[in-house]
């Protein structure tokens, strides 16, 4: 039954996201998962997603690479070649059989790779040639952890070749069936490497001023927006997360000069993008949840409802959140959509749980990145079933 207008929104009701129409706002997030060998999804992520898919539900895939520069762990899948393609169709007619509604997350990890990820050993690309610190450590393919490298810095002059790199990334989605795919801008990764002026210490026309770090971004979501349509794609963003280095001095100005550009996109294009999704500043790499680099939680909350206020268009939440901070969040109209992402993991009938208040199970955060088809990835039990091992 559809909710009067004077009723507040909940966690469960439906929602008009643009053209599609959501049975309920609990949205997986996009996680890196580590099972797609050589770049290919098999059919243990079919199983995967499927799992995890309701009718009216909304998923959106792990990082996907847009090009063979772009992945930074072992076994990510892509969407640049034919095989890639066609395997990912094989999962979303699988989802869609199911009833919900698919997005494609595109990614360029950036300066966090290693040459043994690179096309001929060579050094990642980045918006600057400094390396992220030694705080962090990179997932090598033997399951061991390395450093990560001093990367190539970026001429002007290539930029466009990736932008049209992500134009082709889209373009390859909406062939393979997606409903439509969301731009990776954040948690340090190639375009928070251009946003944060913790990073880009670039001197031409993509850095210094804060105009100028916003420009790859928006010529990027232009670009791909003019390619499948504007309400096919969305943007993420993490103005405050400082995961993998990536400060900014000033994260609400850059959130909100962020969203300055994309409503002005969404002008331009006479259509609103699918939505923004923005990750809550208590996300660490490490699952924990701290009040943050820049300030307390009262500070990162409002920053999260400044962000909401100045976007025109569907605003999603992540990172960190619980049942009861999702149901909040909607209620108090903080956010119109929440994703979560190690909830999901553990409990792919996470919807259902929800609505009813049950049990969650654990997540084994040691199985996250391995490349076992079942264990830590499919075999997560439902509540009509017994609970396995994990």
């Amino acid at each position: 039954m559809e909710k009067s207008p004077n009723q507040r929104p909940s966690l469960f009701s439906p929602y008009q996201m643009g053209r599609f129409r959501l049975s309920h706002r609990i949205v997986l997030a996009p996680m890196t998962r580590c099972r797609a060998l050589n770049g290919v999804p098999q059919p243990a992520n079919v199983e995967y997603y499927v799992q995890r898919s309701t009718e009216g539900g909304f998923l959106i895939t792990e990082g996907t690479v847009i090009s063979p520069t772009g992945a930074g762990f072992p076994h990510s899948p892509g969407i640049y070649t034919r095989e890639q393609i066609e395997a990912w169709k094989k999962v979303v007619d699988a989802v869609h059989a199911k009833g919900s509604i698919i997005f494609c997350q595109l990614w360029h990890v950036g300066r966090a790779s290693n040459q043994v990820y690179q096309p001929g050993s060579a050094a990642p690309i980045s918006s600057t040639d400094k390396p992220i610190s030694s705080r962090w450590r990179i997932l090598m393919p033997d399951g061991s952890y390395g450093k990560y490298p001093s990367p190539r810095r970026l001429a002007s002059s290539e930029i466009p070749e990736i932008i049209q790199q992500y134009r082709q990334a889209a373009l390859n989605a909406i062939e393979a069936g997606f409903d439509g795919i969301e731009i990776h801008g954040a948690h340090g990764y190639l375009i928070d490497q251009f946003l944060k002026d913790g990073i880009n210490d670039r001197s031409d026309s993509y850095g210094g001023s804060l105009l100028n770090r916003c420009r790859f971004i928006d010529e990027l979501t232009r670009s791909v927006a003019s390619a499948i349509g504007a309400d096919r794609v969305a943007v993420r963003i993490s103005p405050a997360i400082d995961h993998l280095d990536a400060y900014d001095s000033d994260p609400l100005r850059l959130g909100l000069a962020v969203i300055e550009r994309l409503n002005a996109i969404q002008r331009a294009f006479g259509q609103q993008l699918a939505y923004l999704h923005i990750t809550q500043p208590r996300y660490t790499a490490y699952g924990q949840t701290e009040s943050g680099r820049h300030g307390s939680a009262d500070e990162e909350s409002r920053l999260m409802q400044a962000c909401k206020a100045a976007y025109e268009g569907t605003f999603m939440c992540s990172g960190g959140y619980t049942r009861e901070l999702g149901v909040e969040a909607v209620e108090n109209a903080d956010a119109d959509l929440v994703s979560y992402g190690r909830l999901f993991i553990a409990n792919p009938d996470l919807v259902e749980r929800f609505k009813v208040n049950a049990p969650l199970n654990r997540y084994v955060r040691a199985t996250f990145y391995t490349q076992d088809p079942v264990v830590g990835f499919t075999d997560y039990p439902f509540m009509d079933k017994p609970q396995s091992r994990l």
